[in-house]
């Protein structure tokens, strides 16, 4: 039976329908690529992981030129709003969605108030009080003078879909250069070309947007040949990767900051002198040189030094012998072996996630390093970190990682991670200085202005140490030369694949 059903797949294989298939598929331009993070849900209002956009499906109203740091149109042609609070957008007319409906002002309007209901994150973010639309025109009115409400618009939980469309979750129709044909959650999307594509159609056929969280995976998948682009392969790779025929590896500075997250709400922490002891235990160049290798800058702040609004920092002291210097100043003593305080030991739980490999690397070391002075860090490893440390409180610590800039302005990460109602504020910080300092940063129209409030914002998180900054890591793509044509590793790392990436 088994040799009957050998040769029978035998004749099927050779049959000149299987063979003319083998040969059409043989001439498809196809790319597989390979990510970190997956994604259970595709709706691009509240996916946390942005990989509609990501992956080429769905546009923003305008997008991040990263070139110049300034807001360049995309679906939108231009816009207007001299009084920060009353804002004209005037959209593209040659837009179609991928079910070929036009994309107008009306459709705009529908995607941009789904979006504003499905995300309280976006509702603060974008402060839209009402939204009006005129064939394709938009007038939007915020409930407040907010001179960078466009640049909020790149937010890619702000892209553009068709709301008409029954499955948001699984199959999202948007406006890119190409159109989900399927998804399996937590595994693969499989992408074709959209042929009216407003831009030009991509040259493309279909593009394979898996995932896969394990580092060492990812790239021997490369190297094998399984992929032909994987986003942030392992590290202690690369120099096989490098010395591999065929395979180029880049590195580009990004807008990213690996941070420890600190929960203000715990006991501990709630002391400054204890902030500011773990930050004294964090040793930065040997995470940098270590972990990293070299693939990375040691931070003292959010922001990447060479940006307009970093702060300069006076140097702080660092080391076991400094943390050590500021428990005692908050009344902790070393007592058998154990950093205590009224027979209390001093104890920490800290949060990482696998997606970002050199993460639980880093908690490590500071594990060990704690060890060193008496305290004992428990790791807990956790799946998806934004959703956990927004539900829960259990915890001390978190090694996390975060884009400060992509918009271009210190607007975004400061009002999401350190404004009382910030999508990303898992600190807890609640400071009225600080938040009246980001208010009049919205409200501010001045770039040179908006540089000084941005500068003393950040100058007051280092000050009060919330969070601590470790590094601002390199992205790390690595794909086959040979046959990947116009692959861009994006500082924002916003836009992955477009209609200019092909084959050779």
């Amino acid at each position: 039976m088994g040799l009957l059903l050998a040769c029978v797949s035998l004749v099927s294989a050779c049959t000149p329908s299987s063979q003319s298939t083998d040969q059409e598929n043989a001439e498809d331009k196809h790319i597989s690529f390979l990510y970190n993070f997956s994604t259970n849900s595709l709706d691009p209002h509240v996916d946390s992981s942005y990989v509609p956009l990501r992956a080429g499906i769905t546009e923003t109203l305008v997008r991040l030129d990263e070139e110049n740091l300034t807001i360049a149109p995309w679906l939108a042609e231009s816009w207007e709003g001299e009084d920060g609070q009353h804002w004209t957008i005037n959209l593209r007319e040659d837009v179609t969605f991928q079910n070929g409906k036009k994309m107008d002002g009306k459709a705009v309007k529908a995607s941009l108030e789904r979006a504003l209901r499905e995300s309280v994150a976006v509702q603060n973010a974008l402060k839209i009080d009402q939204i009006e639309a005129d064939g394709y025109t938009l007038h939007i009115t915020t409930t407040q003078p907010f001179p960078e409400f466009i640049s909020e618009l790149v937010n890619p939980n702000v892209s553009i879909i068709d709301v008409t469309e029954k499955d948001i979750i699984n199959k999202p129709i948007g406006t890119g250069p190409f159109a989900l044909k399927s998804f399996s959650p937590g595994s693969k999307l499989e992408l074709e070309r959209y042929a009216d594509y407003w831009d030009g159609a991509s040259n493309l056929d279909s593009v394979t947007f898996a995932f896969n969280e394990d580092a060492n995976a990812r790239s021997l998948a490369l190297q094998s040949g399984q992929v032909d682009i994987v986003y942030r392969p392992e590290v202690e790779s690369l120099d096989s990767l490098q010395t591999q025929d065929g395979i180029k590896v880049e590195s580009t500075e990004t807008f990213r900051v690996h941070q420890m997250t600190m929960n203000m709400e715990r006991k501990s922490l709630q002391d400054v002198n204890v902030r500011r002891a773990v930050d004294a235990l964090i040793d930065r160049q040997k995470i940098a040189d270590t972990i990293l290798l070299g693939y990375a800058e040691p931070a003292v702040g959010p922001f990447l030094p060479s940006l307009p609004f970093a702060p300069s920092y006076e140097k702080s002291e660092t080391g076991s012998d400094a943390a050590v210097k500021y428990l005692k100043k908050a009344g902790y003593s070393l007592k058998d072996g154990k950093m205590q305080k009224d027979g209390v030991p001093l104890t920490f739980r800290l949060l990482t996630y696998s997606a970002r490999a050199d993460l639980p690397l880093i908690a490590q070391v500071f594990q060990s390093d704690a060890k060193q002075i008496g305290i004992d860090v428990d790791i807990r490893q956790i799946d998806i970190p934004e959703e956990y440390m927004a539900s829960n409180r259990d915890w001390d610590l978190a090694t996390y990682s975060n884009l400060t800039a992509p918009r271009g302005d210190a607007g975004y990460y400061l009002n999401a991670t350190y404004h009382p109602t910030g999508a990303l504020n898992f600190s807890g910080a609640e400071e009225p200085q600080l938040t009246a300092i980001i208010d009049k940063l919205n409200q501010t129209v001045s770039q040179d202005e908006r540089a000084v409030l941005a500068e003393q914002a950040a100058d007051y998180v280092h000050k009060n140490m919330i969070n601590s900054f470790i590094l601002h890591p390199s992205t790390i793509v690595a794909y086959n030369e040979n046959k990947v044509e116009n692959w861009v590793t994006t500082r924002s790392e916003y836009y992955m694949i477009t209609n200019q990436l092909d084959v050779k």
